[in-house]
């Protein structure tokens, strides 16, 4: 079992950055399949990041601005965004996966963990 702690959320101005970590509880996620997604209000949750022991995975329209990472030590996940939009505004979940996903790391029904969300909100 694992559980999912996501932070860093808030408010910030559109063109600003921000980081949001999602700090693992429970077994080592050292070989998990780690993710982000996000659901705005009236919207379906979507694929943000991923990021495997070998491999990291973006949208494709966010590839240019955000950026995942972890440290394996901490137990963590991080999610830099860079020249925020108000359109980015949205909760943002920390996923994750036992073992090395090379598909389907897009979808939803691939991680059985999930957090509670960080809200992430873009001022214009």
């Amino acid at each position: 079992q694992v559980q999912l702690e996501e932070s860093g959320g808030g408010l910030v101005q559109a063109g600003g950055s921000l980081r949001v970590s999602c700090v693992a509880s429970g077994e080592t996620i050292n070989t998990h399949s780690m993710s982000w997604f996000r659901q705005a209000p009236g919207k379906e949750r979507e694929f943000v990041a991923a990021i495997t022991y070998v491999s990291t995975y973006y949208a494709d329209s966010l590839k240019d601005r955000f950026s995942i990472s972890r440290h394996n030590g901490k137990k963590t996940v991080y999610l830099d965004m860079y020249n925020l939009k108000p359109e980015d505004t949205a909760v943002y979940y920390c996923a994750a996966r036992p073992g090395f996903l090379s598909e389907g790391y897009s979808q939803i029904s691939s991680y059985p963990y999930w957090g509670q969300g960080t809200q992430v909100t873009v001022s214009s």
